[in-house]
């Protein structure tokens, strides 16, 4: 914390708050005064009460005040606190009793870290105060603002020792203090990409610590990091790895959009399978319950006739096996006497058999 010498020999007016209070009344002055008003003939006697009481009452109207509605009063008495008053008109015993420093307190102010825009100029960089160590030994460049205003009159003025008429100094050495720390906890890429709010916010908390800690009477209004930028020597460079950590990310969602797309159909194609799979199994086994079944009808009827039993299988095996072959019936009565002949070949091929006419002598 940055402490301000007094060259002038006398003890530090905090802030260097409004003019210095008036002096007591010059007798001599006060006694010219009244000679020239009431002319020369005056007895010095009766003229010496007269001017005195004058100027005491003159001395004692300095300590009339009046605190505006931006800010709040504090009354000294011989360079010690004694209380502080709300705006409005007050009264404090005349200087050098007592004296009163009317600070602003809800004027929100404003500081520069990295780069500097005063007197309304563009923005120069400040490059002492913009370059930083990361995490993980990079240097970075950062530019950022602060908000800040007074809550307490009274802690500012004495519990922390300003240049005359801004506490910007003490504000400023806490936000650098406090930016460096926070940035020297974070990699620089979650500097440069996703951690730039989570920055901001413990920044804004550690300096708020910090302020508390020295009861300074400041409270942080908001922190803003205006360029979070790689230094301007390896900016190409990387320009580079952002391009392609661009890509990597694009690679990564064409993988996963492809990924989407081919495991819902193979899911799908596996479901289906297995439910063909158990559907077959399903049919199997109770095709087999049925052949059981069927075996265990057909052993029982078996066992209770069994010539009735194979003379009725024998029959149907036969029409079924019948059922799938070429066959000719033939009448036993029909060829008595004689040779058939029966063309089989062409019978299998679907030919129709003309009758052959016999001839005489021929069996």
């Amino acid at each position: 914390m940055t402490w301000s010498n007094n060259s002038g020999g006398g003890p530090q007016r905090p802030w260097g708050q409004g003019p210095r209070p008036p002096q007591p009344p010059d007798m001599e002055k006060v006694y010219q005064m009244f000679r020239e008003r009431f002319g020369g003939n005056m007895d010095g006697k009766r003229l010496w009460p007269m001017a005195f009481g004058v100027a005491l009452v003159v001395w004692l109207a300095t300590g009339i005040y009046v605190v505006s509605p931006d800010e709040e009063g504090v009354v000294v008495r011989f360079g010690r606190y004694i209380e502080s008053t709300n705006p409005g008109p007050h009264y404090h015993l005349p200087y050098p009793i007592e004296e009163v420093y009317r600070p602003k307190v809800t004027q929100v102010r404003r500081i520069e870290i990295g780069y500097s825009t005063a007197r309304g100029r563009s923005a120069v960089k400040v490059a002492a105060e913009s370059l930083m160590l990361t995490g993980d030994e990079n240097i970075i460049d950062i530019a950022m603002s602060v908000q800040y205003r007074v809550s307490n009159a009274a802690d500012s003025l004495f519990n922390v020792r300003n240049p005359p008429r801004d506490p910007s100094n003490v504000v400023h050495n806490v936000a650098e203090t406090a930016i460096r720390q926070v940035i020297g906890r974070n990699s620089i890429d979650e500097a440069l990409t996703v951690g730039k709010e989570r920055i901001q916010a413990n920044t804004l908390s550690t300096m708020q610590k910090i302020l508390d800690s020295y009861k300074s009477g400041i409270v942080i209004v908001a922190v803003q990091l205006q360029q979070v930028a790689p230094p301007e020597d390896v900016v190409h460079a990387f320009k580079d790895v952002a391009s392609a950590r661009e890509d990597r990310v694009r690679a990564i969602n064409e993988a996963e959009g492809y990924a989407n797309d081919i495991l819902p159909k193979a899911k799908g194609e596996a479901a289906r399978q297995i439910q063909e799979a158990e559907a077959y199994k399903t049919a199997k086994v109770a095709r087999a319950k049925g052949d059981v079944q069927r075996f265990l009808s057909l052993m029982r009827e078996y066992a209770r006739a069994p010539e009735v039993t194979a003379a009725r299988l024998y029959l149907e095996t036969m029409e079924e096996v019948l059922q799938k072959a070429d066959k000719v019936v033939a009448d036993p009565r029909a060829g008595q006497g004689v040779l058939p002949y029966l063309p089989l070949e062409r019978l299998k091929e679907g030919g129709a058999i003309a009758p052959q006419p016999r001839r005489g002598g021929e069996p």
